[in-house]
């Protein structure tokens, strides 16, 4: 007979953790990952509605309370909303919604300083926010959900290139002071995940080369090693793991999902 395997003990019973933009994609798997390890979730997002029911579908499934806090992260309101909701999490999954694709030749300051905000800034202060009292308690895990281009730059996502690869510097840096009181920040690099974001950028690009969705779709798979693209379910394990107590000697680091798309040995 074959012997059963156990389930890893994460060692995250009890934990608190603030899950930005998580009504869907990539923020709501790692919620629901985190949720189903005994995690307290509080989620973010613009929209009510979906956000109160992405909340209740990830409790009905996990049987953890989750919390919505609606607002749009990226501003100082919204920002606040979240952490009235869950003022001294444990786990910080840092994520929103990336910049339009486009042709750089059409930015000027406005859609630089946006897409700073949004993908840079906005990360940095919720750090700020949390990072000290995890520091006291010796225990605290960001997760920064950055996107693959930060390795392998992505033809007309020079918006997202730019702004996430100032992320990771920072990131970077504050990792190696904090980790001694085992404070860990990572970043979550994804390549092409089922997500809306990832078809919404597939539909500009298919419009931008003048062939049909399916085509640039299809290109997705054929131009990836693992001939698919990626699961949410994959990621949000991934973001339960590096949040775990078992990844407090992992800081600084920059984690690619995408199935080996990224044609590099870093």
């Amino acid at each position: 007979m074959r012997e059963s395997v156990g389930t890893m003990d994460l060692g995250l019973e009890g934990k608190s953790a603030l899950v930005c933009a998580a009504s869907r994609g990539l923020g709501r798997a790692c919620a629901e990952a985190l949720a189903r390890e005994g995690v307290s979730v509080t989620i973010t997002a613009r929209t009510g509605e979906e956000l109160e029911r992405t909340a209740s579908e990830i409790s009905t499934a996990t049987g953890q309370l989750v919390t919505p806090a609606v607002g749009d992260i990226t501003t100082e309101e919204g920002r606040a909303a979240a952490l009235a909701a869950c003022s001294d999490p444990d786990i910080l999954v840092n994520n929103a919604g990336g910049p339009p694709a486009g042709e750089f030749r059409e930015w000027g300051r406005d859609e630089w300083v946006a897409a700073c905000d949004a993908n840079m800034i906005t990360p940095i202060l919720l750090i700020r926010s949390v990072i000290d009292p995890m520091i006291e308690r010796r225990f605290g895990r960001i997760i920064n959900i950055t996107s693959y281009a930060v390795k392998k730059p992505l033809p007309g996502l020079g918006l997202s290139n730019g702004a996430r690869a100032g992320l990771t510097g920072f990131s970077a840096g504050l990792a190696r002071e904090t980790v001694r009181h085992n404070v860990t920040i990572n970043n979550m690099l994804p390549g092409p995940f089922d997500t809306d974001r990832l078809r919404s950028n597939v539909e500009a690009l298919a419009r931008r080369k003048g062939i049909s969705f399916q085509q640039e779709m299809q290109s997705r798979f054929d131009g990836n090693p693992s001939g698919r693209i990626g699961d949410p379910a994959e990621f949000g394990a991934t973001c339960a793991f590096l949040a775990s107590a078992h990844a407090g000697y992992i800081s600084g680091q920059n984690f690619v999902l995408d199935g080996g798309e990224a044609m590099t040995t870093l």
